[in-house]
C-alpha cells in the first residue's frame, strides 16, 4: 500500500477502533476501504484482546452482508448507468460489472455464492443479482453463507499478524489461489448440477 493509503487507513481505522464491533461492522457497511483490511484490523483488535473472535466475525458478516444488500438494491433500482457513474466510490468500475453480469447470465444465481471468492467479480455480483430481481431473501442467505468463512478468514489472520496487519495482502496471498481455485470447483460442480437438473427436466416432459 502507498503511504498516503496507509495514512487514510490509519485516521479512519484510529476512528473505528474507539467504537469496537460496531466499527468494524461500519467499517464494512460503507466500504470506502476494502473488506480484507478493516477484517484484518478487526483480527488485531482481538489480539490485543479489545474484542472477542467470535463476535468480531458476527458482526463482520452482518456488516459485509449489509454492504452486498445495498449494492444489490443500487443494481435494482438503478442499474448499470448509476453503477458505473458512481461504482468507483466502493470499488467497482465497468469491467468489474461486465465481469460479474458474465458470470450471472452464465451461472444463474447459485454463482452468488461461488463468485464471492473470485477477484473481479466478488463485489459486483451484487449488481447482476439485483437487476436480475433475484429473490432477495436467497440472496442475502447465499450472501451471508459467503462472507462468513470470508470474514473467519481476515479476522484469523489478522490476529495472527498482530502489529503487522497491514501487511494482509502479502499474507494472505498464499491463501488466495487455494481458494479461488476452491471456488472454481464450486461453480463446476454447480454447473454440472444445473445440466443434470435440465436433462432430468427435458427426459420428463418427453
Amino acid at each position: 500500500m502507498s503511504e498516503w493509503l496507509h495514512g487514510f487507513i490509519d485516521s479512519v481505522m484510529t476512528w473505528l477502533t474507539d467504537l469496537g464491533y460496531w466499527g468494524i461492522m461500519l467499517g464494512l457497511m460503507i466500504e470506502i476501504i476494502p473488506s480484507e483490511i478493516v477484517l484484518a484490523f478487526g483480527g488485531y483488535l482481538v489480539s490485543l484482546g479489545q474484542v472477542n473472535y467470535w463476535l468480531a466475525v458476527l458482526f463482520g458478516v452482518i456488516g459485509g452482508v449489509i454492504a452486498q444488500i445495498f449494492v444489490y438494491w443500487i443494481g435494482r433500482y438503478g442499474g448499470r448507468p448509476v453503477l458505473e457513474k458512481f461504482g468507483k466510490y466502493i470499488f467497482i468500475n465497468k469491467h468489474h460489472i461486465d465481469m460479474s453480469e458474465q458470470w450471472f447470465n452464465k451461472y444463474g444465481t447459485g454463482v452468488i455464492f461461488t463468485a464471492r471468492f473470485i477477484p473481479v467479480v466478488r463485489h459486483a455480483i451484487s449488481v447482476p443479482a439485483g437487476m436480475a430481481r433475484m429473490p432477495l431473501f436467497k440472496f442475502t442467505l447465499l450472501t451471508t453463507l459467503a462472507v462468513i468463512p470470508w470474514s473467519m478468514l481476515f479476522i484469523y489472520l489478522g490476529m495472527k499478524l498482530g502489529d503487522n496487519w497491514k501487511n494482509i495482502d502479502e499474507t494472505a496471498a498464499e491463501y488466495m489461489t487455494e481458494i479461488m481455485w476452491g471456488a472454481v470447483a464450486l461453480t463446476a460442480l454447480y454447473v454440472i448440477y444445473l445440466l443434470y437438473k435440465r436433462s432430468k427436466k427435458k427426459r420428463t416432459k418427453a
